[in-house]
């Protein structure tokens, strides 16, 4: 009996291509939790530059609790360590072959972690970047030196946006999409301008915007061939003692300006789910109390994720 040769067929057998298929399958824990020391074929499949075109942890969220001290959340140390250990396996795996790479917004990043992420992989094209909170200016600045390829940016709002977006000009040539999950005023507007004139693609949805920033971003990006401020407060600003008010209508002549766009996406409707609970949320949605992967949405095809 011991002499009979078996006509089954081995798993460490199977073709690459194969494995490589199934393996694209796998959601980020799975594939991290040990597949790849099974044998050297089913590693290499693992290692496959296809598997890792994107790097999606938007499943991924950090347990914190907010405090009323920087980085004004405190992050559990169990989250830290599952992150850290994604990280490294991930990143030992895919062979700096990522070109996207989605962070879930209320994921709590550190400085060590981004960095570490950066120098990792350098391919990337596409980032989809977490909340702040814990990732300071050098830590960023640092980070952003080593994307030299990035093409595409979605970025929560930012008090200070010039140096972000100073490095970005620096270093990232092919810079040309951005989308902001928070509001832009003028200052954010006028820092576009200066920093990434050359900007294609712009997507404000789901946020408050001033009636004098849209036309200043109309006037100004000359190079803008797509712009979404579908589910915006439209804003106009006056003299007090009423100050702002709120408008339901856009006027024809910055739908005249917007004409030079290739998509110039709105919607300002009082049945629309996505504009009442923009105006529920006072112009800054709160994600966190709607669907699970409902931020993830975007008129603009080439943002939705």
């Amino acid at each position: 009996m011991d002499d009979v040769v078996s006509n089954t067929r081995r798993w460490e057998d199977l073709d690459t291509d194969i494995l490589v298929k199934i393996f694209q399958l796998f959601d980020i824990f799975e594939l991290t939790s040990g597949v790849a020391h099974v044998c050297s074929a089913w590693r290499a499949a693992c290692c496959d530059p296809l598997r890792w075109k994107t790097l999606d942890l938007s499943m991924l969220r950090s347990n914190f609790i907010k405090i009323p001290l920087e980085p004004f959340v405190y992050v559990d140390e169990r989250s830290d360590k599952i992150l850290t250990r994604l990280l490294k396996v991930s990143l030992s795996l895919s062979r700096q072959s990522i070109v996207t790479l989605i962070f879930h917004f209320n994921l709590y990043v550190s400085d060590d972690m981004l960095t570490y992420t950066a120098e990792r992989s350098p391919q990337l094209k596409r980032l989809v970047l977490p909340a702040w909170n814990r990732i300071k200016r050098t830590g960023m600045c640092k980070a952003i030196r080593s994307w030299k390829k990035l093409e595409s940016l979605t970025m929560p709002s930012i008090a200070n946006p010039p140096y972000f977006l100073e490095e970005i000009a620096k270093n990232c040539e092919n810079f040309s999409e951005l989308k902001i999950m928070g509001p832009c005023d003028i200052f954010f507007a006028s820092t576009l301008a200066a920093f990434v004139p050359k900007l294609r693609v712009l997507s404000l949805r789901c946020t408050t915007l001033y009636v004098d920033v849209l036309i200043f971003i109309l006037d100004s990006l000359k190079h803008l061939e797509v712009l979404n401020i579908s589910h915006c407060v439209l804003m106009e600003g006056l003299p007090p003692p009423q100050f702002k008010r709120i408008i339901t209508e856009l006027d024809p002549a910055i739908r005249q300006k917007a004409t030079r766009l290739r998509e110039f996406i709105t919607c300002m409707d009082n049945s629309c789910i996505m504009c009442q609970r923009t105006r529920t949320d006072e112009g800054i949605v709160r994600w966190y109390k709607y669907e699970e992967g409902f931020w993830k949405e975007d008129e603009v095809k080439s943002l939705a994720l």
